[in-house]
């Protein structure tokens, strides 16, 4: 049996090291962050609404735009994405009606507007967020023009863009960004007022 002494030594090494751990909130993967300029493509995207919209006509409505790249059957990296997404609209409370959250399918070809709106739904998605479909070829075409192409659904990963305006730079987040890294990306991003 240890003695005493030898219990007491013990729990005060353990108390400094859980001391010196980070908070479990502030703990987040690495993240590369960039700017980058990108040319829109002009192709035709179907919204969850199934209205036909002209992706730059979508992006350049006049509001910050935060788009990422998802699939309704993906089991891994577009869950958590879309949370991160549903937990930052919430976190913008009132505002968030002036943020443009957009969500482009990259499996097309299965995700049609209904099972948007149903994929939608399990995230909490309010207005502000849309997500959209289309043909492959504008599927394609969307993510070589933001960088995010990789041959296949499957070889996918975790990119998040946003642009305060239209003419503006994008903000690249690759890796997974935290509901507060994205608020804190966000809130960098915007011009001073």
């Amino acid at each position: 049996m240890r003695s005493l002494k030898s219990r007491l030594m013990l729990a005060a090494l353990l108390s400094l090291i859980v001391a010196r751990l980070p908070a479990a909130d502030s703990v987040a993967p690495d993240i590369k962050v960039s700017r980058i300029h990108y040319n829109i493509p002009d192709v035709e995207l179907v919204r969850e609404d199934g209205r036909h919209v002209r992706l730059p006509d979508e992006i350049n409505d006049g509001r910050p735009v935060v788009l990422n790249f998802i699939f309704t059957s993906c089991g891994s990296i577009c869950p958590l994405m879309s949370q991160v997404f549903g937990q930052f609209q919430h976190e913008l409370g009132a505002g968030s009606r002036r943020v443009h959250l957009m969500s482009i399918s990259i499996d097309p070809e299965e995700d049609t507007p209904a099972r948007l709106r149903e994929y939608a739904l399990k995230f909490g998605a309010s207005a502000g967020w849309q997500h959209y479909t289309g043909t492959v070829r504008a599927s394609v075409a969307a993510q070589r023009a933001f960088d995010v192409y990789r041959g296949d659904k499957m070889g996918h990963s975790a990119v998040t863009l946003m642009r305060p305006a239209p003419g503006a730079d994008w903000v690249r987040l690759d890796g997974f960004a935290t509901p507060s890294e994205l608020m804190e990306q966000y809130r960098e991003m915007l011009p001073a007022k």
